[in-house]
């Protein structure tokens, strides 16, 4: 009797134990080149997830960077506070700061590590411990390393829905349509071998399906 007893508290417990019922996203913003013409666009996603997350949520915004695997390249982030007054405070300043940060921006990075920022991305929404983990890549997908950086390596993006989100096409892809899929499939390949899941989000004007609505 006592060990069918100690068994039941052990599966009670267990199903009380739900994933935490919070969000984090992390946008990467892709600086390079004419790309930079596209940051209006990154704006308007920023607007929507400000007025999507809610407290107890995290969001953060960085460069693709020519090594994006530093801290210096986050623009602005934040964990909103349980008291809404707060809350709203800390996403007035949070929307400062990327739209300053977006009126400064004038020549792009000269190399596009997307690698090194998706690494970076995957830390802060991990370190959160959110129950849904989401990192955005605003980027044309093109991954241009600086010589002698080495990024062909497995991704951990464990449990991380990873969307790419306006992936324009180069002046290449107009030579071969075929180079522009090319790219489609090598970051899915690389998101899904990583344990994560991928979408890609083309139509901005479908930003409702982005994340999940708590």
């Amino acid at each position: 009797m006592l060990s069918i007893m100690m068994t039941m508290g052990v599966l009670l417990a267990g199903c009380g134990e739900g994933k935490p019922n919070s969000r984090a996203v992390y946008l990467l913003l892709d600086t390079s080149g004419t790309y930079t013409q596209e940051l209006a666009k990154a704006q308007a996603i920023m607007n929507y997830l400000l007025a999507t997350l809610n407290s107890g949520d995290s969001i953060a915004i960085a460069r693709i960077d020519s090594g994006s695997f530093s801290e210096k390249d986050i623009i602005a982030k934040a964990t909103f506070d349980i008291r809404p007054s707060t809350a709203n405070d800390q996403k007035r300043l949070f929307k400062h700061k990327v739209d300053e940060f977006v009126a400064q921006v004038k020549f792009g990075s000269r190399n596009t590590d997307i690698t090194g920022g998706l690494i970076q991305a995957s830390d802060f929404v991990n370190e959160t411990n959110a129950g849904d983990k989401y990192v955005l890549i605003f980027s044309d997908l093109e991954e241009d390393l600086q010589k002698g950086h080495v990024r062909d390596f497995p991704i951990d993006v464990q449990g991380i829905q990873v969307v790419a989100l306006n992936v324009t096409k180069l002046r290449s892809d107009n030579v071969d349509p075929r180079d522009y899929k090319k790219r489609l499939t090598h970051w899915q390949e690389r998101v899904k071998q990583g344990g994560g899941e991928w979408r890609v989000v083309n139509d901005l004007e479908r930003l409702d399906a982005l994340i999940a609505m708590h």
